[in-house]
Order: structure tokens, then sequence, then C-alpha cells
């Protein structure tokens, strides 16, 4: 596994340590290409004995910044994957139901089941960046949820679930030419917005939060990665990489049929 992508649990992170335009761990673009292809089929593979060996599960969370590419990775990384046994879950603004519950409650509902893959598209950490940045609960609040989140996301892995964090780290200057790019092309006016901007403009609050979120709550049951992200390529290619190295190191098992196979003839 590319260790020099992942936080190591008490050390101090900081963003500007992490190059976006960075693609050193890979041999080039093209070579990239063909081991995410290889990478793609053996996620599919693996996610098979997963599903059959039904003991544990995968949850992937993916944040970024706006236009940072997690549509993009769940597109990419992804589409070899037996929809049956993968889900996505976006989070989006709160309903005034999962306000009315702790801040837990609705990413616990999401959780993926045993022998499934789930995928998050923004997750509970929401609670520690826009919740923050945008002083929607006092301070002493947002900081108790460090702990809570490390205890939970404690709770999951000692039920079964592999939890794999991935920040897709892209510069300020990338943001702007995907925005430009979102209303040059009239296919993608629909994913642009003016709140986008506004959040823009709180970027460097945005990196200061990102930085102690990955900081407190980067363990070793559930590693952050940090993923530098302004080459769609090398992104696609150090996620599946890592996703599937980790499943691998799982040794996952097909279970043993039920009953004695050789005595059964299908007339």
């Amino acid at each position: 596994m590319p260790h020099s992508i992942e936080v190591k649990p008490g050390a101090q992170l900081k963003l500007s340590d992490y190059d976006p335009e960075d693609t050193g761990l890979s041999s080039g673009k093209e070579a990239a290409k063909a081991e995410i292809e290889r990478d793609i089929e053996r996620l599919a593979e693996l996610q098979e004995v997963l599903y059959a060996e039904d003991k544990r599960s995968l949850l992937i969370i993916l944040q970024a910044m706006d236009a940072g590419g997690k549509d993009g990775t769940i597109k990419h990384v992804f589409r070899g994957v037996n929809p049956q046994g993968c889900e996505v879950t976006s989070f989006k603004v709160p309903s005034v139901e999962e306000l009315d519950h702790d801040f837990l409650w609705r990413i616990h509902k999401a959780v993926p089941r045993r022998g499934h893959i789930g995928i998050f598209n923004r997750s509970q950490y929401e609670d520690v960046l826009v919740v923050r940045v945008h002083n929607l609960v006092p301070k002493q609040v947002w900081k108790g949820h460090y702990d809570q989140i490390n205890r939970f996301e404690r709770l999951l892995t000692e039920m079964g679930t592999v939890i794999l964090k991935f920040f897709l780290h892209i510069s300020k200057d990338e943001q702007k030419k995907r925005f430009q790019e979102r209303l040059a092309d009239p296919r993608k006016n629909w994913k642009f917005s003016e709140v986008d901007l506004m959040e823009r403009e709180l970027w460097e609050e945005y990196q200061r939060a990102y930085e102690d979120a990955l900081t407190n709550c980067s363990t070793e049951w559930a590693p952050w990665y940090v993923i530098p992200s302004n080459h769609k390529w090398y992104r696609n290619w150090l996620v599946a990489r890592t996703i599937v190295q980790t499943l691998d190191s799982l040794d996952l098992k097909f279970p043993a049929p039920k009953s004695d196979l050789s005595r059964i003839q299908v007339k």
C-alpha cells in the first residue's frame, strides 16, 4: 500500500505538505491506465468473494472540496462492481428528521451490511467541516465530534466493517478550472451552483478544518488517505490500488459448500 499518502495516527497533518499535482507513485499516465483496468477487474473478483463470504463489509468514504472529484471517482473506480452488492449514499443538508437525532444517526443507517460495499459521497465528517466553518454549532460541540466519530468507526470495524477514507486533494487553481469547465459546457451547467462560489470564498477555513479532521480522525482501524487529485487518472489509480490492496490483505475466502456436492447429480 502506498504509505506516503496515508495519514499516520497521531501525526499533525499539513495539507501544504501534499502537492495536489503529484503523480510520483505511478510509472506514468499510460502505465497507470493499464493498471487501473487490472485493478478494476480485480475489485470485481474480490467483491464476489466478499459477498459470498458474508462476514465483512467495506465502507469507502470520499471527502473533497467542491469539484474535487467524488462523483468521478465513484464512476470510474467502481464501474466494474456488481450493483447488487454496492450502495452509494450522498449526504446532503440534513433533513428535519435527521436533525432531530444525533449527527451519526443518518450515517449508521447507511453503513453497508455484511458482504456489501458502501460508498459515502460526503459523510459524518461534514459535522466537523461545514458545521465548523459556518459556525452552525458551538466550538465545544463540533470538537467533541472527533472523539465520537473515532469511537463510532471503532465500533463498526469491531463488527466487521473495513473503513477506508479518502480526501481528494485539489488546488484552488484546479477548482477554478473545473468550475469554469462546468460553466462553459451546457452538459455540465446543472452541476454548478452559485453556492459553490460562496464556499470557495471560505477555502482557507475549509483547509484548516480538513487538516484538523484528518489529524484527529486518522486511526489504525480507520485510516485517512490524502489523494493528490489535480490529475484525475492519478486519483483513480491511487484509490483503486489502495482498495484492491486492502481487500487482498483480508484473505477473503469463498465459503465451503453446505453439503457434499460430489454426490449431487443434475438430471
